[in-house]
């Protein structure tokens, strides 16, 4: 069992409770976890046990934004004062799943450690109706790849799950061949976590 805790806020965000109750996020959709399952197990759909050697919980992380990578299909965060991104935080990691993601992000970002807060409960998209918890430890991937190349605004991460998403799982035909490089890569060195 891992001892390692990430807070995602992009591809491999979602919001779910440890126990799997799902949390309605603003847009009427769910934040889906097929991403960060495809980087550690090497599939979108991994076996209940692999599913439970994770706990994953809504968090928020302060002093930061999240902005769209121009002419990519995922965000960064920057630092930026007075403003937060929702995200998840994810603990039990292990540090071959850290690995794994440190090669998927790639050198456009920096592993760092932050402080978040855990949501006790989910408010709109703005963090109105936001109860926040307990602050946490985590680790997560700062753009280090210079302003220049991110867009203005806020990433839509509903946007992404009904265009995007699929060629970031392995989802679907028509998609063959377009996945980003790093899953490829991701996807012949990964293995079940009980024999890592």
């Amino acid at each position: 069992m891992g001892d390692r805790s990430a807070f995602f806020y992009g591809t491999v965000t979602f919001t779910v409770f440890p126990v799997a109750k799902l949390i309605p996020c603003p847009s009427g959709t769910l934040m889906a976890p097929q991403v960060l399952y495809r980087v550690c197990y090497g599939t979108p759909k991994p076996t209940p046990l692999q599913k439970s050697l994770l706990t994953i919980r809504p968090a928020v992380l302060h002093s930061y934004c999240r902005r769209k990578v121009c002419d990519c299909d995922y965000p960064a965060i920057i630092p930026s004062p007075g403003v937060s991104v929702r995200g998840t935080f994810v603990q039990r990691l292990t540090d071959a799943d850290i690995w794994r993601l440190d090669i998927f992000e790639g050198d456009q970002y920096t592993r760092e450690s932050v402080r978040i807060r855990l949501l006790e409960e989910v408010g709109d998209g703005e963090g109105r109706g936001n109860v926040e918890g307990l602050e946490m430890e985590a680790e997560t991937f700062v753009w280090a790849d210079g302003r220049v190349d991110l867009e203005e605004g806020e990433w839509d991460f509903a946007e992404f799950r009904a265009e995007k998403m699929a060629r970031w799982i392995c989802s679907g035909d028509e998609y063959e061949g377009e996945l980003r490089p790093s899953i490829l890569i991701l996807s012949t060195v990964a293995c079940c976590r009980t024999s890592c």
